[in-house]
């Protein structure tokens, strides 16, 4: 039994340590591995969690000024039942292949998730619903990509950009999965919503330490609680 113990906690001790390198990978530090320069001619396929409401459109805009045929191909991630969200999605791709050299229909998708907690869930319940919502996260960024025989399929996106509510905490973790096991997995980037003036979100305190690249739009926050991007 002793010796049990002792495995148990050299183990446990290990996947801390892996932990903490990532995060601290992650914090922007100068031993970081630093992405080599993306030439103009290279595409970089992105993936978006449209969070519901103001959040899908601030995404979307933030999306409407990038060029598709360079940021091919793309995931849209949406909340079970948020068919709006979705439209709005559908209805950019629509509006950007007006151009000649776009495909529309074949260069994006949409990733359908159960949420981590729906509105007025209570908390004592939130957790089988935020399980069910981890597995699925699990399986569209870990394992679809191993199953998938099309191209660039070995990683789910090469960015992955979030700006809350609560799920896309579940996606980070999903994401931090791949990195743990050593797997490819997507540059995260957390975007504050515009509504933030003074302070962070919840989403935002909770992702701060774990993304890539923390982005606010005010300065207030910049010079308060965080330490960001400002954009």
């Amino acid at each position: 039994m002793p010796n049990l113990w002792r495995i148990t906690a050299f183990i446990l001790l290990c996947t801390l340590a892996r932990l903490m390198w990532l995060i601290f990978q992650s914090r922007g530090t100068k031993n970081r591995h630093v992405p080599r320069h993306r030439q103009a001619s290279d595409t970089c396929s992105l993936a978006v969690f449209l969070g519901s409401g103001g959040h899908t459109s601030e995404a979307l805009s933030l999306l409407s000024s990038l060029d598709f045929n360079r940021y091919t191909p793309r995931k849209y991630v949406v909340s079970e039942g948020d068919i709006l969200s979705a439209e709005k999605a559908v209805s950019l791709e629509t509006s950007k292949a007006t151009s000649a050299s776009s495909r529309p229909g074949t260069d994006y998708n949409i990733l359908v998730i159960p949420r981590a907690r729906r509105v007025h869930q209570s908390l004592f319940m939130t957790p089988p619903t935020a399980l069910r919502s981890l597995l699925a996260c699990v399986f569209h960024v870990s394992i679809a990509p191993l199953i998938s025989s099309g191209p660039g399929s070995s990683s789910f996106a090469d960015v992955l950009i979030l700006n809350g509510p609560g799920t896309c905490f579940v996606l980070c973790i999903a994401v931090y999965l791949n990195r743990f096991l050593g797997r490819p997995s997507p540059r995260l980037i957390y975007v504050e919503s515009f509504a933030r003036v003074k302070s962070l979100s919840l989403s935002g305190k909770l992702l701060r330490p774990f993304v890539d690249r923390f982005l606010v739009q005010w300065s207030q926050i910049n010079k308060g609680e965080c330490r960001g991007w400002l954009v």
